[in-house]
């Protein structure tokens, strides 16, 4: 697998309580920059978090359903309603393949999942880009008004807003108390898309929502980047679908590895 992920359980205990530890004490959602004497001028210049950088996902549990694309019907753990089971049952990857659908399992709740880097950086002063190694794939998130767009598309629309956080008491009496605050995303005007690459579906109706929690442990252990992930989709879940996904930040970016949604079988020797 060319991205590479990291398997650290250990240090995934340590970063799942912290974000536990971060988000159980957040205040109330602190609404768009602008207003106030000495707000900043800009989502950049107002940003809670470093976010720039490149990640690679650590990935330390969901093994079965990040790492191979799962059987057909393997939908264990997704909220699915009767429809929401039959669309995954019948799930045809010759048929995705013919229509050239390889890349529904790369919207934003399936593509956060990927074995992948994120490359993050400032496209302007309000608008953060993703780049995903893993099918080429590029998110835009909008932090002043921007129109959405008339058709829906793979990545959908994105605003997104910086929330306050009080001071927290520190991750296991590990170093100094963690401040700053979160990103918050959401996501719409989707074309339907699949949870999983085995064809565990969301409708065109979703509405995805993401936290981004980012911190540095001490001890040489890194800086780390938690996303929670929130799928509503009332045409084919029982009830919102939440996931976390764990990424931790790279000092050498060689490792960049920009593939397609599905990579073509080698060719047979002559």
């Amino acid at each position: 697998m060319n991205a590479a992920p990291m398997c650290r359980s250990g240090i995934a205990v340590i970063v799942v309580a912290a974000a536990l530890a971060i988000t159980s004490e957040e205040a109330p959602a602190q609404q768009g920059r602008g207003a106030g004497p000495g707000a900043a001028a800009s989502a950049r210049t107002g940003a809670f978090l470093d976010l720039a950088g490149q990640w690679v996902s650590v990935i330390t549990e969901d093994w079965r359903w990040r790492m191979v694309t799962p059987s057909k019907g393997d939908t264990a753990s997704v909220p699915l309603n009767p429809a929401g089971r039959k669309a995954a049952d019948g799930w045809d990857l010759a048929a995705d393949r013919a229509r050239g659908a390889m890349c529904k399992a790369f919207g934003p709740p399936g593509l956060i999942r990927r074995p992948t880097r994120i490359r993050i950086q400032w496209e302007n002063d309000n608008t953060l880009r993703l780049e995903f190694d893993a099918g080429t794939q590029m998110r835009r998130f909008h932090f002043a008004a921007a129109p959405t767009p008339a058709t829906r598309s793979l990545q959908g629309h994105s605003t997104a807003r910086w929330f306050r956080q009080p001071q927290n008491r520190g991750i296991f009496g590990r170093g100094g108390a963690a401040r700053g605050g979160s990103l918050e995303v959401v996501t719409t005007n989707l074309t339907a898309g699949y949870l999983r690459p085995n064809g565990v579906p969301y409708s065109e109706r979703t509405t995805v929502k993401e936290f981004f929690d980012s911190f540095t442990l001490p001890d040489n252990d890194g800086t780390w980047l938690i996303v929670t992930t929130v799928v509503d989709d009332p045409e084919y879940l029982t009830q919102e679908f939440v996931l976390s996904s764990q990424f931790k930040k790279e000092s050498d970016t060689s490792k960049w590895s920009p593939r397609p949604c599905e990579i073509p079988p080698p060719r047979a020797q002559k």
